[in-house]
């Protein structure tokens, strides 16, 4: 075999090799950004109330009365995060970590007054639960206020 021909089969060899290497490095590339790491976290689920809960009803007639008594709550209890038009940007939301909920928002329109004062009962983190804050019948004055806004 002569030089020049061991040295084109050398060449091809060497080549065929970083081929093969560049392959293996994007594949190992693509199936570690395809695969989740360790530190994703899963969806998050759904904050729903439960059925017993949701079936409540308001005991508390929308009246204007009712309407600008839960205005006034809303605005010294709620708005620092949801914002006073329930738009979720309130002053204090850049520092929850979450976006605050907006009242706008479809699916919290089609929630029941029963789910709406559970949650609000309840809270969930960031958000405090007012079931020791807030009486009943001002929770619900609330929830009648909320359904006023962005109709």
């Amino acid at each position: 075999m002569s030089s020049v021909s061991r040295s084109n089969s050398l060449t091809d060899s060497s080549r065929a090799c970083r081929k093969l290497s560049c392959v293996w490095l994007v594949l190992l590339g693509a199936t570690t950004f395809l695969l989740p790491s360790e530190s994703a976290s899963p969806p998050a689920k759904e904050w729903q109330a439960p059925a017993s809960e949701t079936a409540k009803k308001n005991p508390v007639a929308a009246s204007q009365n009712s309407i600008h008594d839960g205005e006034k709550i809303y605005l010294k209890r709620c708005a620092g995060c949801h914002g006073k038009t329930g738009a979720g940007d309130g002053p204090d939301a850049a520092d929850l970590g979450i976006q605050a909920a907006k009242f706008s928002d479809s699916r919290l329109k089609r929630e029941s007054d029963g789910a709406l004062f559970w949650k609000i009962t309840t809270g969930k983190k960031p958000m405090p639960g007012y079931g020791a804050r807030l009486s009943p019948t001002d929770r619900w004055t609330v929830i009648n206020y909320l359904r006023t806004l962005h109709q």
